[in-house]
Order: structure tokens, then sequence, then C-alpha cells
């Protein structure tokens, strides 16, 4: 086992995902050069949480990381493996690593992926909407990525497995959490084909500011995304914010003017930042030069 897995193993471990500083630091000098000098307290005097990340690091080991990784049937994947998502590396702050389950042959699908992203609280008009979006998608063999939540992220998930499709959820918690607790079953029927995928150790638990930190996964990993109904202050939003930063295509499905959850797709189309779409095929019109290129 290399000295630049163990290493990374054990940042992964010590340090949240998401940050700019530490995600550049270890591009820049490798893993195993970063734990040495968070060792050493060179990153003391930094605003970066130098100081805990290194009280943290002192207690872990990654050998035991990888072994708790595999107990939750889970793998261990970095820049190092051959199916590393490149697209990732376009990120500001590039993950340490990743944790995946289920199929991990669904990672050579993401160059033919599209993020459907929206509300946890949609209308019968969202639900429907997301699920035979996702369904057409699946029909033409396009890969659906999703945060696997109550909502539009379920009924995008279980649009493209009822077409035998692939699909990936991106988690905001660890893969032992099953968080929601309601959507087990669906994570195992994703596991199948497709596959589950966290930026967080298995056993972390579910807290705000990770859902919004996996936004940029979920927009990173996806040649577009689309937003199915979002109110007009909404975590999906952000994601279309990620996806717009790194020059991926936003599309919003424009809904009723007196409904709530379309006041985010609304806005989105209105201030130009997303395309506005009403089919499947408004959808592959847009993508289908970028699976090309």
């Amino acid at each position: 086992m290399s000295n630049e897995l163990t290493a990374r193993a054990e940042l992964f471990a010590a340090i949240e995902g998401g940050s700019i500083f530490w995600a550049n630091e270890i591009v820049k000098r490798g893993a195993a050069d970063v734990k040495e000098r968070i060792l050493e307290n060179a990153y003391s005097d930094t605003k970066n949480s130098g100081e805990k990340i290194h009280s943290r690091l002192k207690s872990i080991c990654g050998e035991e990381v990888l072994e708790e990784i595999a107990k939750a049937q889970g793998s261990f994947i970095t820049p190092s493996d051959h199916d590393w998502p490149k697209q990732l590396m376009e990120l500001s702050s590039p993950p340490i690593g990743l944790i995946i389950k289920g199929n991990r042959e669904a990672i050579g699908e993401l160059g033919e992926s599209i993020s459907i992203v929206g509300t946890r609280n949609p209308t019968s008009y969202g639900t429907r909407i997301a699920g035979d979006f996702a369904a057409g998608l699946a029909d033409r063999q396009w890969l659906v990525v999703s945060g696997g939540a109550f909502g539009i992220d379920a009924a995008a998930h279980k649009g493209s497995l009822a077409a035998e499709g692939t699909t990936i959820a991106i988690l905001g918690a660890g893969i032992s959490k099953s968080y929601p607790s309601s959507h087990e079953k669906l994570f195992n029927e994703i596991c199948e084909t497709g596959l589950l995928i966290s930026e967080v150790m298995p056993q972390v638990p579910a807290l705000p500011f990770r859902f919004l930190t996996r936004n940029r996964l979920i927009a990173a990993l996806s040649k577009a995304t689309l937003v199915v109904e979002a109110a007009y202050r909404s975590g999906s939003l952000r994601t279309a914010r990620d996806a717009a930063e790194i020059f991926r295509p936003v599309m919003a499905v424009p809904g009723p003017i007196n409904v709530p959850t379309s006041e985010g797709c609304h806005r989105l189309i209105t201030e130009r930042c997303a395309e506005l779409v009403s089919s499947v095929s408004d959808i592959l019109e847009l993508v289908m030069p970028l699976a090309v290129e």
C-alpha cells in the first residue's frame, strides 16, 4: 500500500470537503507532503483550521481508514485511479478522494450524464416532470445524477431506474447513514447498476452545510444541470451556480407563475442563467454537441 494512498486517506478523514485552500495544497504538493507539513505545524498560523486538522490527523491511521471504508462495502478512489472522474479537477476545490458504493463501472458512463435537481417539497407536476425527464434520458442511454434527497432528487432516481437506466446519487452523508432513512431501499436499487458517492467517511451524519458542499460534485460530474422546481432561494440554485462556474450548461423547467416552487426556475430563466427546456429533446439539443467533444 503506497504512502501517498494512506496519506490521502488520512487527509480525507481529517479535512472537511470543499476547502479551496486544502484542495489546492494537495494538488500542488501531494498528499504525503501536505500530511507531513500538517504534522510539523506548518499551517498553524493559517485561517484554514490548521491546528484542528493537526489534532485530528495525529489520531488517524490510513490503513484503518481504508479498512473502515471496505467494511462499509465502499471503495476509496483518488485522482491516481484510472477511472477517477477527471472533470472533478475543474472545480476550485476538487475532492481529496471519494467513497463509492455499487457498480464501479458506472463511472465510465459519466461522459453522457445529466444532473436533475430541485426542491424537496415538489408539486405533483414537478415530481412527474422529474421522473418523466429522467426516464426519457435513460431511454436514450444518458446517466442521471442527483442528490438522493426527498422530492425532485428521488423522482429523478426513480424515473431512471423505472426505465432501466443508470443513476448516481451524490450523498450529503456517509454511505452507511442511508440519509434519509426512508430511502434505504432506493439506495440499494441504485447500487445494483449505479453508484452512491460520498465525500465523507461512512458513518458521518448529514448536516445542512454538507449538502451545499456536495452540490458542486453534482454539477461537476454532469454534462449539464437541469433544475425542476426550486424556490426563489434554494440549494438547487447553488448547484446551478456551481455548474455555471465551470461552464456547464444550466437548464430549467418553467412552471405556473403563482407557484412558489417554480420561482427559482423562473429566476434562472429571466436572469439568463438557464435555458428554458420543456422536453427531453430540448435537453439533448443543448448537450449533444458537448457529448461529442
